[in-house]
């Protein structure tokens, strides 16, 4: 597993009026085991240090996906405009036991108007990621290993996501041939996006040795969807390629849940592969709109589908959408949505839903259940 060998934190005042901005510096290592060559283990371990203080400033993780491809030019210095993320210092790489070190000081300025700021957490529901070619799984016989990195993403965007929370994984197959499927299993399970895949190669190489071990590196491909719950639309697809040494036996069973997998060089590659994942879910969806939906209706009362840990604070104010559907020309089912001058006032908040007030009593006759709503700033 990757370690933090140093964080030390510094702020450095300019020497300008208080109101400037201040300028937050990180020192942090970051780390990767060296595979195919020092040059990509250097990328890998300068993209560890960065997500590291990244994510331990504040600022917004989506911005690392935005960079990364400045990355690949191995330089002394980066600088950024736009971003969060304004100047990067490699201070050294150090190559130990195969492990490549990135030392580095960043300069960060956490916003306060990001995204994941501006919009309560979005829900997610995975789609269990089924090996395409099983016969590739045989050598340790990870038969498993899709459902196992689906748990592994569904973790990461529980735990280290900033804009959204996962309401679980299933076996229902996804496809964007269905949305009217996409869309029950939305409204069945309240995921305002579902994610799917499929691991595309898990082929090895083996690097026969004499009077050594054989050296087995083995491939990770991996091709990503992300569905609009609502609409039943695909909005998102990407293909992931990453490969790593193979350090098991070639007869051996490997148990895909066990820490001994996840702490290999191969299993870390995989971890690595999920925060890319959930880094460029960041950048791609974290500035959608998150939509709760009315889901029952007292009086003047009504309760959302989103709660405290969707980041719902008693009086956060929002404004009402009427949805209702039509059959187009086509003959295809669409929804509809309109604006309305209706809000509400969170009046009591639960751990997965909330209370709220109709500002506009007269009004309150017009606001139905399934109806949506969005957090105004």
């Amino acid at each position: 597993m990757k370690k933090i060998l140093l964080i030390l934190v510094s702020m450095c005042y300019s020497l300008v009026p208080a109101s400037t901005a201040q300028a937050n510096w990180y020192e942090v290592t970051g780390t990767s085991t060296v595979v195919l060559s020092e040059e990509m283990a250097k990328l890998h371990a300068l993209e560890d240090a960065i997500y590291r203080a990244v994510s331990f400033s504040g600022a917004d993780i989506g911005s690392i996906s935005n960079i990364r491809p400045l990355l690949h030019a191995e330089k002394k210095e980066y600088q950024f405009a736009n971003s969060e993320i304004r100047y990067i210092l490699v201070d050294r790489y150090i190559t130990r036991n195969k492990i490549m070190y990135a030392h580095i000081h960043i300069d960060i300025y956490p916003s306060a108007t990001g995204c994941h700021f501006d919009q309560y957490k979005k829900t997610t529901l995975l789609s269990n990621i089924d090996v395409v070619s099983p016969q590739q799984a045989v050598m340790g016989q990870i038969y498993e290993v899709g459902d196992d990195f689906t748990k592994i993403i569904d973790n990461q965007l529980n735990d280290q996501s900033m804009s959204f929370i996962s309401v679980g994984t299933t076996d229902y197959a996804i496809s964007k041939d269905d949305p009217t499927r996409i869309q029950m299993i939305s409204q069945d399970t309240g995921a305002q996006y579902l994610i799917s895949g499929e691991i595309t190669d898990l082929t090895a190489t083996i690097d026969k040795k004499i009077l050594q071990d054989d050296v087995i590196n083995r491939q990770f491909a991996v091709d990503i969807q992300v569905y609009d719950g609502k609409t039943g639309h695909e909005i998102f697809s990407k293909k992931y390629r990453e490969v790593a040494m193979w350090t098991f036996a070639k007869t051996s069973k490997i148990d895909t849940k066990s820490a001994r997998f996840w702490a290999s060089t191969y299993g870390d590659m995989l971890l690595r592969v999920s925060r890319n994942i959930m880094l460029d879910l960041e950048s791609e969806l974290a500035c959608k709109i998150t939509l709760p939906q009315v889901v029952a209706k007292f009086g003047d009362k009504v309760t959302i589908d989103l709660g405290r840990v969707h980041g719902v604070k008693t009086g956060d104010k929002l404004r009402l959408w009427h949805t209702s559907s039509f059959i187009d020309q086509n003959g295809l089912p669409r929804t509809k949505v309109s604006q309305t001058n209706i809000t509400l006032t969170v009046s009591r908040v639960y751990d997965k839903g909330a209370e709220l007030t109709i500002d506009q009593q007269d009004m309150a006759s017009s606001v139905q259940i399934g109806d949506v709503m969005n957090k105004q700033i």
